[in-house]
């Protein structure tokens, strides 16, 4: 993957997200290491694609209100599922990231239908701003 890339496109999803200074940590793991971290916050079991760690909310968020987040991704489980759907492994990630972003940005595609519908059309739009086109994986 072109790391450089990635930097640059995320600089633009920010900017996209009007928030050109924000700061984002974005974490390249495993299927172990992500599933140690779905089971330890998430109570969930298994490996994941992308889990997502907000700093915007809380009682330090106000300390360093650049400071978004950390996003987590999965290169195994971008790798299988952008074979399932016919895409490489660097739009799928792409994917994957705009959606850990969103969730940082408050968007929760768990908590109704239309705030999934939200999400995907907001998704839509930075994939756009980047090149690419909708999500070919049918959500995330």
């Amino acid at each position: 993957m072109d790391l450089e890339a990635i930097r640059q496109k995320g600089q633009v999803i920010l900017k996209g997200l009007d928030f050109p200074d924000g700061e984002l940590s974005i974490l390249i793991v495993d299927d172990n290491r992500i599933a140690e971290l779905n089971r330890e916050y998430l109570k969930r079991e298994g490996p994941t694609n992308v889990i997502a760690f907000s700093m915007m909310d809380g009682p330090f968020s106000d300390l360093t209100p650049n400071l978004l987040g950390d996003v987590v991704i999965s290169v195994e489980t971008a790798v299988r599922e952008g074979n399932r759907a016919g895409i490489g492994l660097e739009e799928r990630f792409m994917q994957l990231l705009i959606h850990g972003i969103l969730h940082i940005f408050g968007y929760d595609h768990e908590k109704s239908e239309k705030e999934a519908e939200e999400m995907e059309k907001k998704s839509v739009e930075l994939l756009k701003l980047i090149g690419l086109q909708e999500n070919s994986c049918g959500g995330v």
